[in-house]
């Protein structure tokens, strides 16, 4: 009796993956649930398991290709049997501009545009109804004014006005760039799919948002003389869960953007969405590169549960087993480059959110306290907001109360 291994429902919003590895090879042995093949989409990789114990038959999908949900991309074979035929392998790169059809064992399973290409395309041909009415009026096609400010780069009136209002200047003709000769003592290496997104989306943010940095320092002496004081209990009271600097930067930011709730907020082509909780994204880092897991209703939970959360996204990451549903629906975003050495840096927004605070590493500095030199702990924080929604005062103002947060802890459990 033969079972199909299907390419399984990736997640909100993903429709498509590419086939990084295959784990089992064509007539090995495998058990109900055994991982055969692992598949990399623009957010995580994902194993797809047997749906049954038996012999796995032929690969039907190389490594390398992109595959739809529900895309077969081999079968499992009842009982034991002679080993199926050997995995097609990948014809070689075609010439730049040719695109390369995978060959297979069995039916040819044709690549799927790509996901950015998708997007791209969608929102490129998607404005809301009043910028449909000034393209048509006006002889712009949605191409020219590519993607758009909207929510999913829909196109809005004021991509359109933008659009219009730039001059028309005839474009120069580039000559055409030859042909890169590689080094022998280079190696070329093909972007994952995850890094190609992480590069997209981040372009995307600077090219859609008003984008704005600003900074303050934090006195991290206080924070730090009660994590010593404290530290154990906190330990023994959670199950060995550790007070970090990340939990209590977490309620530090929860509070501000309480008061300043523009910060907290999106916007959706000519609206904005106000919100009365906050899901915060933690950026981790994994194998395959930085990935910003979302601790939902961050507002209703303790520092133990913050911790906890942190902890456990990080042990996925490395491990990569991030589920697609645990990197969405983020409001806002907090990095920490101080794990890394970083004394400052300006971090780019995860869009659609307006804003994002970066933590930095903690260095001994002298700073003036009551007339006096003195040396402290002290961090450099930063946050990059989109100008659009967020006014410069709000900005600083947040900023400045997250400082105060920090410094003295004790306004967090006061909420003053």
């Amino acid at each position: 009796m033969s079972a199909e291994i299907k390419v399984p429902t990736l997640g909100e919003s993903v429709t498509t993956a590419t086939v990084a590895k295959w784990l089992k090879q064509p007539g090995d042995s495998v058990s109900a649930d055994d991982p055969v093949a692992e598949l990399e989409t623009d957010k995580v990789s994902v194993e797809v398991p047997a749906p049954q114990a038996g012999v796995l038959g032929p690969l039907l999908v190389p490594e390398g290709a992109e595959v739809e949900v529900g895309t077969v991309l081999s079968t499992v074979e009842a009982g034991t049997g002679k080993p199926a035929a050997p995995v097609a392998k990948p014809a070689p790169a075609p010439a730049a501009g040719v695109q390369a059809q995978p060959l297979s064992t069995g039916p040819v399973a044709r690549p799927a545009t790509p996901a950015s290409d998708v997007a791209a395309q969608g929102a490129a041909h998607a404005p809301f109804p009043a910028a449909q009415k000034i393209m048509t009026e006006q002889g712009v096609s949605a191409t020219q004014v590519g993607t758009g400010s909207g929510k999913d780069g829909r196109i809005t009136k004021g991509d359109v006005q933008a659009f219009l209002a730039q001059p028309r200047a005839a474009t120069p003709t580039a000559a055409p760039r030859p042909p890169r000769q590689d080094d022998p003592r280079e190696e070329r290496v093909k972007m994952t799919r995850l890094r190609r997104t992480i590069a997209r989306r981040l372009k995307d943010a600077q090219n859609t948002a008003a984008l704005l940095t600003t900074f303050n320092e934090v006195d991290m002496s206080a924070v730090k003389a009660m994590r010593a004081e404290y530290k154990d209990a906190f330990a023994k009271k959670h199950n060995g869960a550790k007070l970090g600097f990340m939990s209590i930067f977490s309620r530090a930011v929860i509070a501000a953007l309480q008061e300043f709730p523009a910060i907290n907020a999106e916007i959706d082509g000519d609206d904005v969405i106000y919100r009365e909780f906050v899901n915060l994204g933690i950026a981790v880092g994994g194998p395959n590169g930085l990935v910003v897991p979302v601790i939902r209703d961050a507002d209703q939970k303790s520092f133990a549960e913050i911790e906890s959360a942190i902890a456990g996204f990080g042990k996925k990451a490395r491990e990569g087993t991030l589920k697609i549903d645990e990197l969405s629906g983020g409001t806002f975003s907090i990095t920490n480059g101080g794990i890394y050495g970083s004394l400052m840096s300006t971090p780019i927004i995860n869009a659609p959110q307006s804003a994002i605070l970066g933590m930095h590493s903690i260095q001994d500095r002298p700073v003036a306290v009551d007339g006096q030199v003195v040396i402290r702990p002290m961090m450099y924080i930063a946050l990059t907001y989109d100008h659009r929604i967020v006014d410069g005062k709000e900005a600083v103002s947040f900023l400045v109360r997250v400082k105060q947060n920090v410094e003295d802890p004790r306004r967090l459990l006061l909420q003053v």
